[in-house]
C-alpha cells in the first residue's frame, strides 16, 4: 500500500522543526535564532527536484535561517507562519498542479495532523509525537533532522524507478 503510494507522488511537503530540523532551536545573546540543517538531507531534496518532483515547505515558524536553507537548495515553495496547515494545502496544489492524492507530507507534531489527514502520503519522523505515529501511512527510521527527509527522498525515487538513473551519474 506505502508503495504504490510512494509511485504517484509529485509533490513532497515538509515540516520544518523536528523534520528538517532536530527540532532544537538556538538563540545567539542578540535574540538571532540559528538552525542545524543535515547536509544529506539537503542532497535528497535535490536530488528530488532534479527529478522533477517539486518539494514544498509549510511551517507555523518564520525564520531567516529557514530562507537561507531554502535559497541554498533551490526551494521556491515556502509557507511560513502558518497556522493551520490545512489552509494553504489548495494553494499549493494549484501552485504546482497536483492533487492531493499526489501529495507527500512529512510531520513530527500535532500542527501537521491536519495536512497529514488530507494527502495521499502521510509520513512521520520516528521520533514525532504518538498521535502523529498513529495517523502516519510511513515512518522513517531516522530521527527529524537526521536524514529523515534523504530516506523519504529515496523512498520515492526507488518507488518511481528514478533511483538507478540517479546513481548512474555519482
Amino acid at each position: 500500500m506505502v508503495l504504490s503510494k510512494l509511485r504517484k507522488i509529485k509533490l513532497l511537503i515538509l515540516d520544518v522543526d523536528g523534520v528538517l530540523t532536530d527540532g532544537g532551536i538556538i538563540y545567539d545573546d542578540k535574540g538571532s535564532e540559528t538552525k542545524v540543517f543535515n547536509v544529506k538531507d539537503g542532497l535528497g531534496i535535490r536530488l528530488l527536484m532534479e527529478a522533477g518532483i517539486h518539494l514544498g515547505i509549510v511551517t507555523g515558524r518564520r525564520s531567516n535561517a529557514l530562507y537561507s536553507r531554502c535559497k541554498d537548495l533551490g526551494i521556491n515553495i515556502i509557507f511560513d507562519g502558518v497556522e493551520n496547515k490545512i489552509d494553504v494545502l489548495d494553494a499549493l496544489l494549484h501552485q504546482t498542479g497536483v492533487s492531493a492524492e499526489e501529495v507527500a507530507f512529512i510531520g513530527d507534531d500535532l500542527p501537521d495532523l491536519s495536512l497529514m489527514k488530507t494527502i495521499g502520503l502521510s509520513i512521520a519522523v520516528v521520533d514525532a509525537h504518538k498521535m502523529i505515529l498513529d495517523n502516519a501511512d510511513m515512518v522513517t527510521s531516522a530521527k527529524g533532522g537526521h536524514g529523515a527527509v534523504r530516506e523519504t527522498c529515496e523512498a520515492i525515487l526507488k518507488a518511481q524507478g528514478l533511483w538507478e538513473d540517479i546513481l548512474e551519474r555519482f
